[in-house]
């Protein structure tokens, strides 16, 4: 099965882009939204983070707490590392799963906002990155959570890698910068990435 992931910047519009490619029938793994779920209802994941962060990480329900968890990681870059060395291994063993249930498709998509960060590519063949100037990003991210400032908005811009890495990066880029059609680039990408999976297939022994 050929492996895409798919990244961008916060505002970039990468979910809208991967619910389009949906809309085609391709499986997409949500790497934020599985980790939520791996971090919620893995027991020795839940005990290692209340080892690392404290009683506070889960609340009187039992939900995880993210917005702790985010004051708790965010300036400092040790406590980040901490808890990305306890999350990402288990959502990897997560992803493997989830394309053992989803092999009869040529091809998935994996999205993940740290894509480089995490050594997430290292698991997909290709990367697909959603493209859109800084300041388009920033006031998308804005209008769509109201509760952010724009200060924080920058410092979340700031700690991600800057836009030109990430397109030198990546082996195809969509541009969702409100001057291009997206849905077209994603009709061709799917024809893109359906050919070479079928290269891909007949390399295959």
């Amino acid at each position: 099965m050929l492996k895409i992931g798919i990244t961008g910047g916060i505002g970039s519009g990468k979910s809208i882009v991967c619910r389009c490619f949906q809309l085609l029938g391709v499986p997409v793994y949500d790497s934020d939204t599985r980790a939520k779920w791996v971090m919620h209802h893995d027991p020795e994941l839940r005990e290692q983070l209340i080892s690392a962060f404290g009683p506070e990480t889960f609340d009187a329900r039992q939900h995880l707490d993210r917005a702790y968890l985010s004051q708790k990681v965010f300036h400092d870059a040790a406590q980040l590392a901490k808890l990305n060395g306890l999350v990402h291994p288990q959502v990897r063993k997560d992803f493997y799963r989830w394309l053992e249930a989803n092999g009869q498709a040529p091809y998935i998509l994996k999205e993940a906002a740290l894509m480089f960060e995490s050594n997430a590519y290292t698991q997909v063949d290709h990367v697909l990155t959603v493209s859109a100037p800084t300041a388009l990003r920033r006031a998308r991210t804005l209008l769509r959570d109201p509760q952010r400032t724009a200060a924080q908005v920058d410092a979340i811009i700031d700690k991600q890698l800057p836009e030109e890495e990430r397109i030198r990066r990546a082996q195809f880029v969509l541009y969702n910068d409100d001057a291009q059609l997206v849905l077209p680039q994603v009709v061709q990408l799917h024809q893109t990435f359906l050919a070479l999976s079928a290269e891909k297939g007949r390399e295959t022994p």
